[in-house]
């Protein structure tokens, strides 16, 4: 959001702009509805809607825009009453968006649930917790997962060591979404890494060739 701006001009424009550069989807970040549907309607591809909440005014007014539009969503584990404290408060969220999201026509595999990454440094189980909503979630839902890793490290030093762990920690309960800076060799290491690990990666292909070209570069 800009205070001021005319949102849904600036995110249509940026849309129109972004589509004919890259290739990449793109992911469309908004609490305004109204720049959210500026942008779906003018993108040619499968957009990513960031985000809805189990709130009933957050259901209503973004899941019609992902299922008019072919959208996937990503549903942040919170809702009227706030951030859930349990695995398995979330997880009730976490149903609730996915019932919610099938209702208007989204499929399963357009949903993207974030159990929401918290800073240890306030709550030191906040990261317990979120690990433990993720497999839960992956166990009963079976849906993608997404987690903004950097968040667990908040206000403590050497963050790229914790930011690596908890995301090892989080694609062995099921992560398929990370938000995180590949450009970190550390973390674009492990992430590479755990694909060797999990079978994702066949032959070891990725692995070999970042190999060879950090070899090449060095």
């Amino acid at each position: 959001g800009v205070p001021g701006a005319d949102e849904p001009k600036l995110l249509e424009g940026l849309a129109r702009a972004l589509a004919q550069e890259c290739d990449a989807p793109l992911c469309f970040d908004s609490a305004n509805p109204a720049a959210l549907e500026a942008a779906l309607a003018v993108y040619e591809g499968k957009a990513l809607i960031n985000s809805t909440t189990g709130e009933e005014k957050m259901l209503n007014a973004v899941l019609p825009l992902a299922a008019k539009y072919h959208a996937a969503v990503i549903g942040v584990v919170t809702d009227d009453a706030g951030v859930p404290a349990t695995p398995e408060a979330r997880l009730a969220v976490a149903r609730k968006i996915v019932q919610r999201a099938a209702d208007v026509g989204i499929p399963r595999q357009d949903v993207v649930i974030d159990c929401l990454a918290l800073a240890v440094c306030t709550d030191s189980l906040a990261g317990r917790v979120t690990l433990d909503s993720m497999r839960l979630v992956q166990q009963e839902l079976g849906v993608n997962l997404s987690l903004g890793a950097s968040n667990v490290s908040f206000g403590l030093p050497d963050r790229v060591a914790l930011n690596a762990a908890y995301l090892a920690l989080g694609i062995a309960r099921g992560m398929t979404a990370a938000i995180t800076d590949p450009t970190v060799p550390e973390l674009a290491t492990m992430i590479r890494a755990c694909d060797v690990l999990l079978g994702r990666d066949e032959y070891a292909m990725r692995w070999i060739k970042a190999y060879r070209a950090a070899q090449k570069k060095g």
